[in-house]
């Protein structure tokens, strides 16, 4: 027995319970796992000539921003692209929804104003209920010297007239004669090429940025336009992924970099680059949320708009605010509007708020319209900004 090697009745053993195809599996694995670079000779397997495994051989980081998308030259299965919803129409759920929730403003104000005669509290009521708002205190004092106006010249009681008189006073207010299109038309050459329309979207962290560049994404392409992203949002390691997973639902490829923290204008001025060059209709770029109070990063987003301008200069700046933020979202607008050139801007989580005055006061302050409302968390709950279906909705 002495002579007989004992790993062999080991193996012998293992093999005969039928474990042995697990165990030549497990060594080899177990061997290649110990050994140090430069040992044992390289790795013959297929298609190896690394002399290291596939799995422990780290990514290789390159400097220049890539294309990811549907032409990015990696042969990958088409997956099913969605088709979104129409746009025409969206914001009627938004009226449906803020009339559904009994919006506190305007069911307050037809109360107090319903009222058989209006003293000084009443006013001043109304008054308190305008500003928790965030309506401002100059529209405030415009709208209520309207309605008291009218009120008295009128000698308004019946509930219909009232709610009628606050609807037309309200709607002024909101100004439906501002322009809240978006250009989608970009320039044309001194030979008449087409460029595309550079679109860049900014604004702080939490406002919800990145999800409304995939949102916007999906109503240009609602509307038959073709469209390249740029993930120039280089800083928050997951937002060029989530970017990318919303332009690939509707076949629209990513311009973003292979490593956080590259510079934001590159990946901008390749987005803008592969958009001209491919003759795309708009370039949609995300920047990173920026707080007003940071020089050195609101420097750089100026950076963006000037390089993306030596290709293309941008058509539109959208500024991204949350509608429940009131007063700190009047204070970022001021200064992002100094800094960018601010053109739009796009209000989230409005359905329901009882801040919408904010769409009052950012437009009076910067003169820049509300051009988009976000609806809610589906994919397609982005709409053009309506000023009546938007009081009929307050007013429920």
């Amino acid at each position: 027995m002495n002579d007989i090697p004992w790993i062999e009745i080991i193996v012998g053993l293992v093999v005969a319970a039928g474990g042995g195809a697990s165990l030549a599996y497990l060594l080899p694995r177990a061997r290649r796992r110990s050994r140090t670079p430069g040992e044992g000779g390289p790795d013959t397997r297929a298609g190896s000539g690394t002399g290291t495994i596939e799995a422990e051989r780290p990514e290789v980081e390159e400097a220049a921003p890539e294309v990811t998308g549907p032409a990015s030259g990696t042969l990958v299965a088409e997956p099913e692209l969605e088709r979104p919803e129409p746009v025409a129409g969206r914001m009627v759920r938004l009226r449906d929804r803020l009339a559904r929730s009994g919006s506190p403003l305007g069911a307050r104000l037809l109360a107090v104003l319903s009222r058989d005669s209006l003293t000084e509290d009443d006013w001043d009521e109304m008054e308190e209920l305008l500003l928790l708002a965030d309506v401002g205190a100059g529209p405030t004092a415009d709208l209520l010297g309207a309605l008291r106006t009218r009120v008295r010249v009128l000698g308004v009681g019946e509930p219909a007239a009232v709610r009628t008189l606050l609807r037309e006073e309200l709607v002024k207010l909101v100004d439906p004669a501002l322009d809240r299109s978006l250009r989608t038309t970009g320039p044309t050459t001194d030979d008449g090429t087409p460029l595309p329309a550079v679109m860049l979207v900014v604004g702080v962290n939490g406002t919800g940025k990145t999800t409304t560049v995939g949102k916007l994404a999906r109503v240009l392409v609602a509307e038959g336009r073709s469209v390249v992203l740029g993930a120039a949002d280089t800083f928050r390691a997951a937002a060029a992924d989530q970017l990318q997973t919303w332009g690939a639902r509707v076949g629209v490829p990513t311009v973003r970099s292979d490593r956080d923290g590259a510079d934001p204008a590159s990946v901008a001025f390749e987005a803008v680059t592969r958009g001209r060059d491919e003759k795309v209709d708009v370039v949609l770029v995300d920047t990173a949320g920026r707080l007003q109070n940071k020089a050195g990063l609101m420097d750089e987003l100026g950076k963006i708009v000037r390089v993306s301008s030596k290709v293309v200069a941008p058509s539109e700046v959208l500024l991204v605010l949350d509608a429940t933020t009131g007063q700190n979202g009047l204070t970022q607008a001021r200064v992002f509007g100094e800094v960018a050139g601010v053109t739009g801007i796009v209000l989230t989580k409005l359905d329901g708020t009882a801040k919408g005055g904010i769409v009052v006061q950012v437009q009076r302050e910067l003169g820049v319209p509300v051009k988009l409302v976000g609806l809610g968390e589906g994919p397609d709950d982005l709409a053009p900004f309506d000023a009546e279906q938007f009081v009929d909705g307050i007013l429920g």
